[in-house]
């Protein structure tokens, strides 16, 4: 006989089954470490999970996860992000790589052959020197003028645009407006498969994605992922963070390349610490007697995340969508979400575990 798990060990009736807002951030082909930590909070039928807000690959899992539950609930949601991953790996181009210049099939994308060999950073393939030279010269207007992207198909195949306009979860996918650089955040009847791409794209990639006469890039650089609608639109006070993009890089950048992928870092980031700070400072206000408790949320904030390990992955790894390197950030996600649950399951509903101050704001040094 199997010892039991620790979920198995839970009673339905331990916990209250108080509603779960979740924000996903986004990150390339590290998204995966994402479906890992959904794939697990999915399986713990006493969280009663309501809305989800997701930036770029953090907007593809709340979208999957969406069509798969309200087509037959938290198992269905289960497959259906394995099923989306799963048919993205080793497909190449999806998150960024240049295999639309490779219109024979992933054999002949030499990204995709570098990862079959083991190379999981991309800075280490030499094809990725020839190409960040090319993305410097080219712009997408210039190399792809069909406007050809291979994630549009897969996510076609993948998501089904009534489940999220009119299912159960309630989701938000954030992208930023070219022209005046604020963010906008589709919402049941504006959500559609160019509001994800639109969420997804990077410019330096990939042409704006126009919807209602307005272009758009990666919801990253306004809000990964935004916040302030589960604050606004939904009643529920906990809100678990899944986050991908590190905080702290050990290492000083002393390449092009290196520099504008830190660059790139930090402004996806810096949405999230805004709001962060905006969220601490209420919660003061609120403790200290100075805002009344039905005036302003007093957020429960929560963080599934693993710094140590995907601080470990160069930027370049964001592109790498070898199954191999999938379910390995699959197994991580899996691996804190577990344990996230086993310290934490039972503060959900009673208070905090997540101090945005500490983790956000303050100063951060390097031994």
């Amino acid at each position: 006989m199997h010892p039991m798990t620790s979920r198995q060990r839970r009673s339905n009736n331990q916990f209250k089954n108080a509603p779960l807002d979740l924000a996903l951030q986004g990150g390339g082909s590290h998204g995966a470490f994402t479906w890992g930590v959904l794939d697990r909070l999915l399986q713990d039928d006493t969280l009663a999970i309501d809305g989800v807000s997701g930036t770029s690959a953090g907007a593809l899992n709340a979208a999957v996860m969406a069509t798969g539950w309200a087509d037959g609930g938290r198992e269905s949601a289960r497959r259906a992000l394995r099923a989306f991953w799963l048919d993205l790996a080793g497909q190449g181009g999806c998150f960024g790589n240049p295999a639309v210049t490779w219109p024979h099939g992933q054999a002949s994308n030499p990204w995709v052959a570098w990862a079959a060999l083991g190379g999981l950073h991309m800075d280490q393939n030499p094809w990725q020197a020839w190409t960040q030279q090319f993305l410097r010269a080219f712009s997408p207007y210039q190399f792809n003028p069909f406007d050809i992207n291979p994630l549009r198909q897969v996510v076609a195949r993948h998501v089904h645009v009534p489940a999220l306009r009119k299912g159960p979860l309630s989701l938000f996918v954030t992208a930023t407006a070219v022209r005046s650089g604020q963010p906008r955040v589709f919402h049941r009847d504006d959500l559609s498969v160019d509001a994800l791409l639109a969420s997804s794209c990077l410019p330096q990639l990939f042409r704006a994605v126009e919807i209602d006469g307005q272009p758009y890039w990666d919801g990253g650089y306004s809000g990964n992922p935004s916040i302030w609608p589960l604050i606004y639109e939904t009643a529920a006070l906990d809100v678990m963070l899944v986050k991908i993009n590190p905080l702290l890089r050990p290492d000083l950048p002393d390449t092009s390349e290196e520099i504008a992928d830190r660059i790139n870092e930090i402004t996806f980031n810096a949405g999230l610490m805004a709001e962060m700070r905006a969220i601490g400072f209420v919660q003061r206000l609120v403790q200290q007697g100075r805002l009344g408790q039905g005036q302003y949320k007093n957020l429960r904030l929560h963080m599934i995340a693993d710094e140590e390990q995907l601080a470990q992955l160069h930027p370049s790894s964001k592109l790498n969508t070898e199954r191999g390197f999938i379910e390995h950030l699959h197994g991580l996600g899996l691996g804190a979400a577990e344990r996230w649950l086993d310290q934490h399951r039972a503060d959900i509903g009673q208070r905090s575990t997540l101090d945005p101050a500490a983790t956000f704001l303050a100063p951060r040094g390097v031994a």
